[in-house]
C-alpha cells in the first residue's frame, strides 16, 4: 500500500445518491492524494471529502477517468479489521472491483463477491468485541409444534444511523465511546449473524455501500437500498451520506420476482419517508411472498401525517399483492404506539394483517411493552414503535425472539456498550398455513 495515501480509500457515489449529499471542495483538501485524483478533484464541482471515515467521493461523471487510475493502483479501504480479516477482505474486494464501479441507479450487486462463512464472521465479530460487556441475552419463544411447511426467518431492525447517533439524537446516558462506528458496526453485524435471517429489513442505514452491501452480499444476500430524499444525516458534519431503508434476502432461499421503491405520500404530497416492496419466490415451495420495509415520520404531533403515510403504503401494497392474493410481510419502525390511528389502520385493512409480536402476550392481542427505550435531554421514553405485520390468512408465526428485561437493558437504557441501537431487533420464524404441491 503506497505510503503517500495510506489510510484513504475512494468510494464512487452512484446516482441518485451523489447529488444529494456531495459538497464542493478542491483537490487541495485531500492530503497526499495521487496526482490523477487531485486533477479530477480540482475539475469537479461535486466532491466531498469525509475525513472522519477516511474516504473521498467522486461524482459519476468521473467514473471512467478515475477507474483507469484505480485499476493500476493498490488501494486502501475503510477500517474494518486488519488486512487478514474476512470483513476487511470483503470490503477491499468491493472497493477495488471494476464491476462494482460500473453499477448504476439500481445498485446491482457485484458479481465477484467472494463467499464468506457466517460462522467465521461471527467469531471475528466476537473477537473484536471481547473487551465489551456481555450482550443482551434473548431466547426464542416456540409457539407452534406441528409445522408442516418450510419456515423462513424475518428480522426487523432500526439500527440507528451513525450520523444521528453521534450527532443529533443526544443519548445523554450513553457514552460517546459506545457509539463509535469502529466497534458499533461489529455489534450490528454480530446481531445479524447470530440470528441469520432469511429476510432482513433495516431502517436508518447510512453505511449501506461501505459496510452492509459488501458484507451481506458476500454472505449470499441480495441487497436493495432506498435513501430518504432529505436525510437528517446530511445535516451532521462528517456524515456518511443519507440514511434510508434496506431489504436483504438470502438468494438460496428466495428469487426476486419484482421490486418497487416507494416514496410515501401524504394527501398526494410526496414526503421524506420511503418504503421498499419486493415479491420473492420461495425456492423450496415455488410460492410467492411480498416483503416490505418502511420507516414512518417520527415525533409527537405528526400522528395524522403518519396515518396518511401508512394509508398510502397500504394502497401501494394492495396493488403490488394484487388485492392480497400474494401473502405479505411488512416490517418497519412506524414511530407509532398501538393506540395510534396508523396502527389501527394496518390492523383493520383489507390486507388482513396481524402483528407478529402479539403472539408473545398472554392474551395474544397485546403488543410488547417496548421495542425502544432511551434517555434524551427531554427525558426517558419507553415505547412500542416497531412491528412485523403478516398476512394472517396465509401465514403463521412459529416462534419469536423474546425481548430483554428492564434489568438486562440496564439503567442507562439504549444504546449502550452492550447493544448498538436505541431500537431492539424483532425476529420471528413464519411458515405458510398450508403447503400445497408446487404444481
Amino acid at each position: 500500500m503506497p505510503a503517500a495515501h495510506s489510510g484513504w480509500c475512494v468510494r464512487i457515489c452512484l446516482p441518485p445518491l451523489s447529488s444529494q449529499y456531495m459538497h464542493c471542495c478542491s483537490g487541495s483538501n485531500v492530503p497526499s492524494s495521487p496526482p490523477g485524483v487531485t486533477a479530477l478533484l480540482s475539475q469537479s464541482p461535486v466532491v466531498h471529502v469525509i475525513k472522519k471515515f477516511n474516504f473521498l467521493a467522486l461524482p459519476p461523471a468521473n467514473l471512467q477517468q478515475f477507474q483507469g487510475w484505480q485499476n493500476s493502483q493498490p488501494f486502501p479501504v475503510c477500517s474494518m479489521g486488519n488486512s487478514t480479516s474476512r470483513l476487511y477482505s470483503a470490503l477491499a474486494k468491493t472497493l477495488s472491483s471494476s464491476t462494482a464501479l460500473s453499477q448504476h441507479e439500481e445498485y446491482l450487486q457485484p458479481s465477484d463477491h467472494e463467499p464468506l462463512d457466517p460462522k467465521d464472521l461471527l467469531e471475528e465479530c466476537q473477537v473484536a468485541l471481547q473487551d465489551r460487556p456481555a450482550r443482551l441475552h434473548r431466547e426464542f419463544v416456540q409457539l407452534q409444534s406441528d409445522i408442516r411447511s418450510p419456515t423462513f426467518r424475518v428480522m426487523q431492525w432500526n439500527i440507528l444511523a451513525q450520523a444521528l447517533g453521534e450527532g443529533k439524537d443526544n443519548f445523554v446516558k450513553c457514552p460517546m465511546e459506545a457509539l463509535k462506528w469502529e466497534e458499533r458496526k461489529y455489534l450490528i453485524l454480530e446481531e445479524i449473524l447470530l440470528y441469520r435471517p432469511d429476510v432482513l429489513c433495516l431502517q436508518e442505514v447510512d453505511h449501506y455501500f461501505d459496510t452492509f452491501q459488501p458484507i451481506l452480499s458476500s454472505l449470499g444476500y441480495q441487497c436493495t437500498f432506498l435513501a430518504k430524499p432529505w436525510s437528517p444525516c446530511l445535516d451532521v458534519e462528517h456524515n456518511n451520506g443519507p440514511d434510508g431503508c434496506a431489504l436483504f434476502f438470502l438468494q438460496d432461499r428466495f428469487q426476486l420476482v419484482s421490486s418497487a421503491k416507494i416514496r410515501l405520500s401524504a394527501r398526494s404530497l410526496k414526503t421524506n419517508q420511503v418504503a421498499i416492496a419486493e415479491i420473492l419466490q420461495c425456492s423450496e415451495t415455488g410460492r410467492l411472498l411480498c416483503f416490505a420495509v418502511t420507516h414512518l415520520k417520527a415525533r409527537t404531533g405528526w400522528e395524522r401525517f403518519r396515518l396518511a403515510q401508512g394509508t398510502d403504503l397500504l394502497r401501494n401494497l394492495d396493488s403490488i399483492t394484487q388485492g392480497a392474493k400474494i401473502p405479505l410481510i411488512v416490517c418497519g419502525d412506524f414511530n407509532a404506539e398501538p393506540t395510534e390511528e396508523v396502527y389501527k389502520r394496518f390492523a383493520s385493512s383489507s390486507l388482513n394483517l396481524n402483528s407478529a409480536y402479539k403472539v408473545l402476550s398472554e392474551d395474544g392481542e397485546s403488543e410488547p411493552p417496548y421495542t425502544t427505550w432511551k434517555i434524551r435531554p427531554s427525558g426517558e421514553s419507553c415505547n412500542t414503535l416497531d412491528y412485523i405485520w403478516y398476512s394472517q390468512n396465509a401465514l403463521q408465526v412459529n416462534s419469536a425472539l423474546g425481548l430483554p428485561t428492564e434489568e438486562q437493558i440496564g439503567p442507562n437504557r439504549l444504546p449502550s456498550f452492550s447493544y448498538p441501537s436505541d431500537h431492539l431487533s424483532l425476529v420471528c420464524d413464519l411458515s405458510f398455513n398450508d403447503c400445497p404441491d408446487r404444481s
